[in-house]
């Protein structure tokens, strides 16, 4: 019951946002590709600036699944690095240890990708790493402990279940190892999630 509340309220979420967070949740939006609620095929007023500049800042945190305040300091940082900072803040997300999880086929959504790496099954450079938000550096192995191998969800995933159709060249996957490395910093260009980063920098920026 818990798993199906919890796939609705995503859905609901994909539909307001626009994009489908899920593998579920895409299925929902072909059924029904309309926001939610009574009012959801009415045609809807304009949107001001401020109302479109949120709402891409919730897509970008929605896709990552991650809290305000991650965000703000994930953009911070983002500001401070050398470079466009909406390009500089996709890139630092997409280095979060939860996000590589997904990315390289090891989950096959990022709450569950958080899940794996919170209850210790993820390794990096063979060390146990339970923070989803670990940056991981370039050069360094992404890998699934030996004992947790033998799991259904790893099993699948071993299988070939939740691979990308483009895994991104900036992860070397060995999937029937279940073991991934990032090779190098990822670009922007490079990184599959939906989002005019800009919009996000003005948001912030306002």
């Amino acid at each position: 019951m818990a798993n199906n509340t919890r796939a609705r309220r995503t859905a609901r979420l994909s539909r307001a946002l626009g994009i489908a967070l899920t593998p579920k949740a895409a299925k929902y939006m072909e059924r029904r590709p309309y926001g939610p609620g009574e009012h959801g095929r009415a045609r809807k007023k304009q949107d001001s600036d401020y109302a479109v500049r949120l709402r891409e800042k919730q897509r970008l945190r929605a896709q990552y699944g991650i809290r305000e305040a991650q965000m703000t300091r994930a953009f911070e940082e983002a500001r401070r690095t050398k470079g466009l900072t909406g390009e500089n803040l996709v890139e630092l997300l997409e280095m979060r240890l939860d996000a590589l999880v997904l990315r390289a086929g090891f989950a096959r959504t990022i709450a569950q990708a958080r899940q794996l790496v919170v209850h210790r099954h993820i390794l990096v450079d063979g060390v146990r790493v339970d923070r989803p938000s670990f940056r991981v550096g370039e050069g360094q192995l992404i890998h699934v402990h030996s004992r947790s191998e033998v799991m259904a969800p790893f099993q699948a995933a071993a299988a070939g279940a939740h691979v990308l159709a483009n895994t991104p060249a900036y992860l070397d996957v060995k999937i029937d190892s279940l073991q991934a490395r990032l090779v190098r910093r990822p670009k922007r260009s490079e990184v599959p999630v939906i989002c005019e980063e800009q919009l996000v920098v003005e948001f912030y920026a306002r």
